[in-house]
């Protein structure tokens, strides 16, 4: 469903006011989070050796980022919520862009990855093929995109005052190829357990060598 642009600064706003305004709680409840398994799938698909121009799309406060460059990498963060920015900035100590993820303005064919983990979810599916186009011509050729969300019914809609998509794989395979990308392979979060318990859908794709 096509919104109009008041809509979607509306949802902008009122999410990226709900994180900025718990940017310390929510660095306190994550910043132990145990997601090497994303940054694993992401630099393999890659390949190659350090250092990896990545992009941290939704980078928070920094915990991905400080991991990227002790590994000897070159992340650059983006996040639309100040605080977040700014506390990515002094524990990452790399480059974060302020930039919110419906107003994106990004350098052509720089990044050799985009580490989108627990972030495009936020962004309404009429808009996904806008954003997604922007993350695919971000990416040198054959660079790889990766996307962790939460998975759901194919619904979307503010669950208090965040906004949220909730697709099948499906559904986001769908997008994402639509959006130009080639498929690599997903898996399902946490690892190891039922189906059922497993709510966070993990993917990576490929923008094509000659586009």
């Amino acid at each position: 469903m096509a919104r109009s642009r008041e809509a979607l600064e509306e949802i902008s706003k009122r999410t990226l006011t709900h994180y900025a305004t718990n940017a310390r709680s929510f660095w306190e409840g994550t910043h132990d989070h145990d997601v090497s398994q994303n940054l694993d799938a992401l630099l393999e698909a890659i390949g190659g050796e350090a250092p990896l121009r990545i992009l941290d799309f939704g980078c928070g406060p920094g915990r991905d980022l400080a991991e990227l460059r002790r590994r000897g990498h070159d992340p650059v963060g983006l996040d639309g919520a100040e605080p977040f920015v700014r506390m990515a900035r002094e524990h990452a100590g790399v480059p974060v862009l302020h930039q919110d993820f419906l107003a994106l303005d990004l350098p052509e064919a720089r990044f050799d990855g985009v580490f989108a983990n627990a972030s495009l979810f936020h962004v309404p599916t009429a808009e996904l093929p806008r954003v997604l186009g922007a993350l695919r011509r971000t990416l040198r050729p054959g660079g790889v995109l990766f996307a962790s969300n939460p998975r759901g019914d194919n619904q979307e809609g503010f669950q208090g005052e965040r906004y949220g998509a909730y697709h099948d794989f499906e559904r986001w395979r769908e997008l994402v190829l639509g959006a130009g990308f080639e498929a690599l392979h997903h898996y399902y979060r946490p690892p190891g357990l039922p189906r059922d318990q497993q709510p966070w859908l993990a993917s990576l794709w490929r923008r094509p060598e000659a586009t």
